[in-house]
């Protein structure tokens, strides 16, 4: 994997996510908007967790940024799923 594409990727789908977030509350004025900003808070959060641990990659660089992909995946979901609990209320 690329480091650039993989950088592109995390701000691509982070992005996505806060995008989200923020259309939510536009859209759902009523709702608690204050829970919507503490997930965005935790979505950049990992963003910036996730560009430090790109820029310092340790031992293997392939498993270690194949493990980090994971990482991301698994982390926006868990992100998706609070989101999901929020706006399901």
């Amino acid at each position: 994997m690329n480091l650039r594409v993989f950088k592109k990727d995390i701000e691509f789908f982070v992005g996505e996510f806060i995008d989200d977030c923020a259309l939510f509350v536009a859209l759902n004025p009523h709702k608690d908007a204050d829970e919507i900003s503490q997930i965005i808070d935790e979505a950049v959060d990992l963003y910036n967790d996730l560009k430090c641990k790109a820029n310092h990659p340790e031992g293997n660089k392939r498993a270690y940024y194949k493990a980090l992909t994971k990482e991301m995946f698994e982390k926006i979901d868990t992100l998706c799923e609070k989101l999901s609990a929020v706006v399901s209320k």
